[in-house]
């Protein structure tokens, strides 16, 4: 059975993933690396992909997370 990877991650409006550095405000620090700013954050799974719908905020997000991967628990121990 393969491992079961549940994240969150930075999203820039478009909702393509943002993996650049960013200032607390969601800015780009650096102008020149084409990054329009991070403005949302998608829970993950790399069974069922994207969870849910993103957060404006990564506090919100985890336990969204925190939530999914119990949901896997429940569903593996139930077999």
């Amino acid at each position: 059975m393969a491992r079961i990877t549940i994240r969150v991650e930075g999203r820039h409006a478009d909702n393509s993933l943002c993996d650049h550095q960013v200032k607390p405000s969601g800015k780009p620090r650096d102008p020149n690396s084409g990054c329009p700013g991070r403005t949302q954050f998608a829970v993950v799974c790399s069974e069922h992909g994207d969870v849910d719908q993103p957060h404006h905020i990564k506090q919100l997000a985890e336990p969204a997370a925190r939530a999914h991967r119990i949901e896997h628990l429940a569903a593996f121990n139930g077999r």
